[in-house]
Parts: C-alpha cells; sequence; structure tokens
C-alpha cells in the first residue's frame, strides 16, 4: 500500500514538467520531453497496476479458507455432521457425530451406509439417519422435493429426538453428487415441551371436574325463585364466569392434544353447503342476541364433497364465526361463502364480517396463542386468544390453509381452503412445531 502511495504521488510533478516544457520550451525539445515523459509515465502506470494487483491477491488471499481449517471448523460444530455421495459412502464425519453415534471416525469414513445396517447394532441409528423411513418415528418438516429436507426423527431405546437437515453440495465435475446432513440433537428440548405440555393437560383434567359441580350449583341458584334481585344478579355473574373458565379449560385441552398430535381426527366425505347450513343454523341464536345479522351464499353450483372431521372442523369454523358476531357493530353483517378454487383440488370457504377490523400491524399475530388486538380487548374485554389458534391448527391438519384480509373500522374477511381430493389430507397427525 506505501509503494502504491509513492507511485501515485510521483505523478504529480511528472505532469507539471510536462506542462512547463510545453509551453516554455521550443516545439521540438518540449516534444522530445514529452515522449520520454510518456515513456516514464507508462513504467509508472504498469507498476501501479502490478502493485494494485498485488494488493488485491494479498487480500484475497487473507479471506480464504483452507481445507484443514474448514475441517477444524466441522469438527468443532455442536451438531453431528455427515457427508456421504450419492452411492451413500461416508466422506466426512465429525466430532459431535462420533459423540452421538458413539463411533469413530476412522471406522465410518469410506463405509457404505446400506438399509440392511439396521440389522447391526453398532450401524441401525447411522441406518435409519440416512434412511429416514427406517426410524421408527418419522415427521416431515419441509415440502417434497425441495432442499434442503427436514425431518423430525424418535426413538425410544435409547430416548432421542433429532432434526435431520439434508442439502445437496454443489456439484464436481466429474465426482459423484455429494449430501450434508446436520443432525440436532433435540432430546433435552423436546422433553421440556412434553413436561409443559402435560402439566397443563393434567391440571386442565384437574380443574373440569369441581368446575362441573360449581356450575350445578349456580344454575340450582339461579333457578330459585326466591332470590331477591341483588342476590340473583349476583349468581347469575358467578355462573357466567364460571362458564367462562370452563372454555378456557376445555382450550387448553385441546391446544395440549393438539401440539402433541393427538387430536384424534377421523376423516369423511361431506357436502360443504349442507355442512356450513348447519353450523350457520346453531350460530343464529347468538347472532341475533348480539344485533348482527347472519347470511350464508349458497354456492350456484353443486360443490365437489371435501374430506373433513364434522366435529373438529366445526370447533374451527365456530370459531371464526364467533370472531365475527362478537367483534361486529349494531346491524352488522356476516357473510358466510364457499366456491370452487379455479384449477385446482380445493373449495375456498370465507366469513366476513363488517366490523372493528383489525390494524394491519398485528394481523401477522392473529394465529399466535393469547394474541388479541388492541382494538379487540377494548371492544370486548372478554377473551383468551386461544380460538384462532386453534381453528388454524384444525384447517392445516385438515390440508388447508387460512388467511385473512381486513381494514380497520370496515371489517374482517377470514379464507380457508379445504381439499376434495383425499390424497391431500395429511395421513396421520403431527405435533406442533416449537
Amino acid at each position: 500500500m506505501a509503494n502504491l502511495k509513492f507511485l501515485l504521488f510521483s505523478l504529480i510533478p511528472a505532469v507539471a514538467v510536462v506542462l512547463i516544457v510545453f509551453f516554455f520550451t521550443p516545439i521540438l525539445w518540449a516534444l522530445a520531453v514529452v515522449l520520454f515523459v510518456s515513456s516514464v509515465l507508462g513504467l509508472f502506470y504498469m507498476n501501479i497496476k502490478a502493485a494494485a494487483s498485488a494488493q488485491q491477491t494479498k487480500l484475497s488471499a487473507g479471506a480464504e479458507v483452507s481445507e484443514p481449517e474448514m475441517e477444524s471448523i466441522l469438527n468443532n460444530f455442536g451438531d453431528a455432521i455427515i457427508i456421504y455421495d450419492d452411492n451413500f459412502r461416508v466422506l466426512f464425519f465429525n466430532n459431535a457425530g462420533e459423540k452421538l453415534f458413539m463411533i469413530n471416525a476412522g471406522e465410518i469414513m469410506g463405509v457404505t451406509i446400506k438399509p440392511e445396517a439396521v440389522n447391526d447394532p453398532r450401524l441401525r441409528l447411522m441406518a435409519q439417519i440416512v434412511f429416514p423411513t427406517l426410524a421408527p418415528v418419522m415427521i416431515p418438516r419441509s415440502q417434497g422435493g425441495t432442499w434442503p429436507q427436514i425431518v423430525d426423527l424418535s426413538f425410544s431405546e435409547p430416548q432421542l429426538e433429532l432434526r435431520v437437515n439434508t442439502s445437496q453440495l454443489s456439484q464436481i465435475p466429474g465426482k459423484p453428487a455429494r449430501f450434508l446432513k446436520v443432525i440436532q440433537n433435540r432430546t433435552h428440548e423436546v422433553a421440556l415441551l412434553k413436561t409443559k405440555s402435560d402439566f397443563v393437560s393434567v391440571a386442565s383434567h384437574q380443574l373440569k371436574t369441581p368446575l362441573t359441580y360449581i356450575d350445578w350449583g349456580l344454575e340450582a341458584l339461579a333457578g330459585d325463585q326466591t332470590l331477591s334481585d341483588p342476590n340473583k344478579e349476583i349468581v347469575d355473574g358467578a355462573l357466567k364466569a364460571s362458564k367462562l373458565l370452563s372454555e378456557i379449560v376445555e382450550s387448553l385441552l385441546d391446544i395440549a392434544r393438539i401440539e402433541e398430535g393427538r387430536f384424534g381426527y377421523k376423516f369423511e366425505p361431506a357436502d360443504i353447503s349442507e355442512f356450513l347450513g348447519q353450523i350457520l343454523e346453531r350460530a343464529m341464536p347468538e347472532a341475533t342476541r348480539a344485533g348482527v345479522r347472519l347470511y350464508f351464499e349458497k354456492p350456484a353450483v353443486q360443490l365437489p364433497k371435501v374430506f373433513i372431521d364434522p366435529q373438529r372442523l366445526s370447533l374451527a369454523i365456530s370459531n371464526l364465526l364467533d370472531n365475527g358476531i362478537r367483534y361486529n357493530v349494531k346491524n352488522g353483517d356476516v357473510i358466510v361463502g364457499a366456491v370452487q378454487v379455479e384449477g385446482k383440488p380445493f373449495i375456498q370457504i370465507s366469513i366476513k364480517d363488517t366490523g372493528i377490523g383489525i390494524p394491519l400491524e398485528e394481523i401477522k399475530k392473529l394465529f399466535v396463542k393469547f394474541f388479541r388486538a388492541d382494538n379487540a380487548i377494548k371492544s370486548q374485554t372478554e377473551g383468551t386468544g386461544l380460538g384462532l389458534y386453534i381453528s388454524k391448527n384444525i384447517i392445516e391438519a385438515h390440508g388447508g390453509e387460512v388467511r385473512v384480509e381486513s381494514e380497520l373500522n370496515r371489517g374482517t374477511t377470514f379464507y380457508f381452503t379445504l381439499p376434495t381430493d383425499q390424497a391431500l389430507v395429511p395421513q396421520r397427525e403431527v405435533p406442533i412445531e416449537a
């Protein structure tokens, strides 16, 4: 860098000499001097270029990571790493892998892992990682045919919860394709989550019985005609609070089952128009009490059947309708519609209201547990923020998707899809991603 600065500053007097000679000496002498200085400048230019090139090379060299350095980085990585070729021959195995699989790298390097290795106690776990379908429990966490491929694997002997991230490395011409697996040990993390879920489940179950007796007692008191008006008001308030608490407990139980992947879906074909009509009929009394009009825009044509769990999906739709009714305005509307998605094997259901709307910055939090928008809290002090979380997970367990559009003080529309092709319905429940 110092040489480069020296060469640049040397140009200044050289240019000055050319100008002085040209204007104050005879023309022949001037031309001779110009030619001489041009040669000097040419040499300066070549030296500057060479110096700059050397400096760039030095900078580039400093940014490179050597092969031994890269190997050291991978060996000190916290998660287990396996690199293998398209013949499943192990090319690299790091220190974390040695601890997880209890195999020395020297024993496994160059070994071809085959599905039959699952019968070898020493290589069983390795085979189940390389071929995830051999694992006792495999839960896909990414779409098929895309990279990276992510799966969660569960083992009981020993107790292990692993997340395996598989990527295809850049192809080297003339060499076999290579794949990288990063195995994250989530056993402790999953155990903590299960403990939390178990606590919620046990606590909720323990609360259900006493709450049932409290409801019965309060209902009996509320029916006592001899109660004075002030006492009746107290009993009615207590009964309302008790029923709200029972709903919260039931919601917490539902969430625990959903998150553990044991909500228990039983799918069957159904006529969506008939199904929605039944739900709207049950919701009509609540809408009437709230002063809200409830409409069903029946499809003009017969829609294909969808595959649903009537009980579970009824809960999801009822939660969405309840939002549309509770956060509406007096004499407002809730309009339900169903249409065939053009060119796709899905029905789209919409639930549109004319209510208070949702602030734009809060829409992305809408399906988070316990979240309630600021204007919703001001409009209705009661609410748990659990209904939309439950609805979203039920719809996704049906193979559908849910989204929302809203304009503050103008209303909100929830859209969700349901498949008409049974193959698009998930074959089994999947625990919710932590």
